[in-house]
């Protein structure tokens, strides 16, 4: 929930208002890493520019990829015995 909310923060959108592009991808991925850190009670450090400036666009796309609705992250299963 707290990555929602600092992208509406961010942005002044909703998460379900985001597009595809590569700004509002690498803001939720900085919103989530954010809130995930808050959680676990470390200190993420960087800014959102400072993490733009160092993540890379495919790396985004990975993630983003890696994340879609009905993904399970691992490999196609078979169906067949």
């Amino acid at each position: 929930m707290g990555a929602m909310l600092r992208f509406k923060r961010e942005t002044g959108r909703d998460v379900t208002q985001m597009d595809q592009s590569l700004t509002d991808l690498t803001t939720f991925l900085w919103c989530c890493i954010c809130s995930a850190s808050a959680h676990d009670g470390l200190d993420f450090g960087l800014s959102l520019i400072d993490f733009a400036d160092a993540v890379m666009p495919e790396d985004v796309m990975a993630w983003a990829r890696a994340n879609e609705p009905g993904d399970d992250g691992g490999e196609k299963k078979s169906t067949s015995q």
